[in-house]
């Protein structure tokens, strides 16, 4: 099987390209996921929609397709999930702390990502220096929950076809929709759940806005810092909750405005084991957590008290 005839479609330039139905982009992913078709017509595809952009039937096919192919996690209780698939450059990546600070207020987490990214601090490396958990399958997330931790999830365990998918990015020297779509898993098949989904460029923003609303979503839609899941330290962002794809304004935060009068104590380097240290000291109490993050925590711990009633109210009506 071919899926020439979808690159026809989508390959004929940014002017010329027409979009996928969500049905057709459901098929086209399913191929490629399922390795039915060459290395050549993955890195075709991979250009093509690099160059078109995704509509939001197109999000919605490929999205279905890979969550079809996560291996099966059934939360007994409500659940945050943290896709961390950026890393850190320049700032410390605090996936791991605001992940530390939700389960301190009983909230399950679970942290999905890659274990390594070249020139990148990535959340498995600061989970791995902290001492918490990675998991390979669902048993080994329940016995982490179980402990009241947040557990991490490399993309190989919990996707194996969309990892092989995003290491294309290696080969051909561009993300593809891969990316996007690993950022919008929403791998808990039952139970209460809301995640966190973030975008870098702010035009993108609105792309996801109309796909959360188009897919009755349970998110929180923020820009990352960094690409990562988490509020800047320094400046809170724009935190808008969606329940069942509707906005909720009044669980929403707005970014912070002005000019900043005090910045956190942040450290001065941005490795691993530097910034493992840096958690430790904010949830033993030693340091100051940054008011962004506690104030995204917040806001997280509220909308998903409001997912788990809307779900409570869907089961009784």
């Amino acid at each position: 099987m071919s899926i020439a005839p979808y690159i026809k479609e989508i390959g004929r330039g940014k002017e010329g390209a027409r979009a996928l139905t969500q049905a057709q982009a459901y098929d086209l992913m399913s191929q490629v996921l399922d390795r039915r078709v060459t290395e050549l017509e993955i890195g075709a595809f991979a250009v093509a929609m690099r160059i078109k952009g995704e509509s939001i039937d197109e999000l919605a096919g490929f999205l279905e397709a890979a969550q079809e192919r996560c291996i099966p996690i059934r939360p007994g209780r409500p659940t945050i999930v943290l896709p961390s698939y950026n890393g850190a450059r320049k700032l410390p990546n605090l996936t791991t702390l605001l992940a530390l600070l939700l389960a301190q207020e009983g909230v399950q987490v679970l942290v999905h990502g890659p274990q390594h990214d070249p020139g990148r601090v990535t959340t498995a490396e600061v989970f791995h220096d902290l001492g918490l958990p990675s998991a390979n399958d669902a048993a080994d997330i329940e016995h982490a929950w179980a402990r009241h931790e947040p557990v991490f999830i490399r993309t190989e365990a919990l996707c194996p076809p969309l990892a092989h998918l995003l290491d294309a990015r290696w080969v051909i020297g561009l993300r593809n929709p891969g990316h996007t779509v690993a950022k919008l898993l929403s791998p808990c098949r039952s139970g209460a759940s809301l995640r966190v989904v973030n975008y870098t460029h702010p035009e993108y923003g609105t792309t996801l806005a109309q796909f959360l609303a188009h897919t009755a979503a349970h998110a929180v839609l923020m820009r990352g810092t960094e690409g990562e899941p988490v509020a800047d330290p320094r400046r809170g962002p724009r935190l808008d909750v969606f329940v069942a794809g509707q906005l909720r304004p009044e669980l929403s935060r707005p970014a912070q405005e002005g000019v900043l009068t005090e910045l956190p104590v942040l450290p001065r380097e941005c490795d691993a084991a530097t910034t493992a240290l840096y958690i430790q000291s904010v949830v033993s109490g030693e340091k100051p957590a940054p008011t962004p993050i506690t104030q995204q925590v917040d806001c997280l711990t509220r909308a998903l008290i409001a997912v788990a009633h809307q779900q409570t109210q869907e089961k009784t009506a």
